[in-house]
């Protein structure tokens, strides 16, 4: 089998990397699990299971938390925007713990090899069925991002993860990607495969014509005596985050003014107990909180925070816990309500990291994920390369998989031999810098990315950028202006002056020029009109100097 460039990064984003078995590593320490981190005492009368953005995820990955999340204005320094060592504090974790290699980045490869890969639905079940049985009447609510992301999912148009959902077990759903699929194919699966068995609710989801319902806004499930109520919330930017053909008929929208009429209605019905199943993202969800009285808990999704301690809310009808179940499949988040006098009294809400090594793969899903990947073996199972080192995944193409395929753009975009060029050579044995390094996708491809590297003239710390690499089918799309402007949206007010070589007719806009850059040397061949510099805060920089990567 021969594959283009372009069917090379289809196939790895497709894929997920989840049938490249690259390199064995050695078994997580079965200890771990037996020292109890999945002996969760039981607590109250009402229990939901929550999980969400597993990305169609059916195998076990490696896949590793951020090194930054940025946090504007008032979110600095808060949750959901701490990661590592932060992170671990705020929640009370044990740095080198089983947890702490779950929650962040730290010592990431090393731990990766005790502990394994996570997710993957056959363990997943065993995971549920294990909180299940401790928690007769529990629920088990599925955020959304959950049909579309894999290969077998694009294959199956998919139906493999609605296959997996109700074998899983799914009591309610809402969706984000799911719309995707198109609104024919969403509504045949809502009314066909999930009758009876899984319930769809999205308060936010209406006609454009006369702005009906589209779904159930909510349904009310009573768990051991308990009326409880969940609210959907279905991705709100949907029609502008994808293509809006697919959802051609339907309006999104936050619409805090619609839910707190569902809350105040659920109540009226009888609901003792109110959670919002939310496809939000969780800053957008803390919001919510302090708006809409009346919600004992939302679940929510969309921005793949890993919440490890819910965060409490206050509005004019009390306090709103907000927590975010990670994503990919590695987490089940657990919160338990104790219900006296027709009202929440007291919760207790854990996070638990799915490890594929402590938790057993249920055999009935196992077998489901055998059969639905049987016809396409041979495609996921060809041999695309060999990795020297551990291939994990990532959320904003820092992981060592995505790097995959931002070089095989970056070959697509400027040939082979792009690693002779003199950029090259002026960041040689540095990383890229996390928070100024982007990509986008359209669906499953990479269309587009922009990496940024820590560089030096003299004592003076500044940074390159570049590449930035648009597919060759997908040019003077506005693609590289977008990417520019992403990237420049991300910078932090102590990121260092920018420099790179490229056109000054077109990063002019970007407040790029050749301007103090006379005096540069570079190890390599130039034309000094093409290299530029933005340095808005006029910081002094040497007069002359040689280039070259950061000490």
């Amino acid at each position: 089998m021969n594959l283009t460039k372009r069917e090379f990064m289809q196939v790895l984003g497709a894929g997920s990397m989840a049938g490249l078995n690259m390199n064995a590593y050695a078994q997580a320490d079965a200890r771990v699990a037996a020292n109890g981190l999945y002996d969760i005492p039981k607590f109250g009368q009402v229990s939901f299971l929550h999980m969400t953005d597993c990305h169609a995820q059916l195998k076990p990955i490696y896949f590793r938390e951020p090194s930054i999340n940025m946090g504007i204005g008032a979110m600095q320094g808060h949750l959901p925007h701490l990661v590592g060592e932060h992170l671990l504090k705020v929640a009370k974790i044990r740095p080198g713990s089983a947890q702490a290699h779950a929650l962040t980045c730290l010592d990431y490869e090393k731990a990766a090899q005790r502990y394994g890969k996570v997710g993957g639905f056959a363990h997943l079940a065993t995971l549920v069925k294990r909180m299940k049985a401790s928690r007769p009447g529990a629920l088990l609510l599925d955020g959304g991002d959950t049909w579309q992301g894999s290969g077998t999912s694009l294959w199956t148009n998919g139906q493999d993860m609605v296959d997996a959902c109700k074998l899983l077990g799914v009591d309610v759903m809402t969706g984000h990607w799911e719309f995707t699929l198109g609104m024919e194919r969403v509504k045949e699966i809502v009314e066909k495969d999930f009758a009876g068995k899984v319930d769809f609710v999205a308060q936010n989801v209406k006609t454009n014509d006369f702005g009906d319902p589209v779904f159930k806004p909510y349904v009310i499930r009573e768990i051991n005596g308990v009326p409880c109520a969940i609210i959907g919330q279905a991705f709100p930017y949907t029609p502008i985050a994808n293509p809006r053909y697919m959802v051609a008929d339907w309006s999104f929208g936050i619409q805090d003014d619609n839910m707190q009429k569902m809350v105040d209605e659920a109540r009226g019905k009888g609901a003792q107990v109110v959670v919002v199943l939310s496809h939000n993202g969780m800053d957008v969800d803390l919001k919510m909180a302090s708006r809409v009285s009346g919600i004992d808990a939302i679940l929510g999704g969309h921005t793949h925070d890993g919440m490890p301690v819910a965060t409490l809310v206050s509005n004019k009808g009390g306090k709103t816990i907000v927590t975010n179940a990670g994503s990919n499949g590695k987490f089940l988040g657990v919160l338990d309500f104790d219900v006296k006098d027709k009202k929440v009294s007291d919760f207790r809400y854990k996070l638990l990291p799915v490890f594929s090594n402590m938790l057993p793969a249920d055999p009935e899903m196992d077998a489901l994920i055998t059969k639905i990947r049987a016809p396409y073996e041979a495609k996921l199972s060809e041999k695309l390369g060999i990795s020297e080192g551990l291939l994990y995944r990532r959320g904003n193409f820092n992981g060592t998989g995505d790097q995959l395929l931002v070089d095989a753009l970056l070959d697509d975009a400027f040939g082979l031999d792009r690693h002779q060029r003199t950029a090259y050579l002026l960041r040689k044995g540095m990383q890229a810098i996390d928070h100024l390094s982007l990509g986008i996708l359209d669906g499953e491809e990479l269309v587009g990315s922009i990496q940024c590297w820590p560089i030096r003239v003299g004592d003076a710390a500044l940074i390159l950028v570049g590449p930035v690499a648009v597919a060759s089918h997908r040019q003077n799309a506005g693609i590289g202006t977008r990417l520019m402007q992403l990237m420049l949206d991300a910078m932090q007010a102590n990121d260092a002056p920018m420099v790179m070589i490229g056109d000054p007719e077109y990063y002019g806009r970007f407040g790029f020029a050749a301007e103090g850059t006379s005096g540069w040397t570079l190890p390599g061949p130039w034309e000094p009109r093409r290299l530029l510099l933005r340095n808005p805060a006029m910081l002094a920089l040497p007069e002359h100097g040689a280039l070259g990567p950061a000490d």
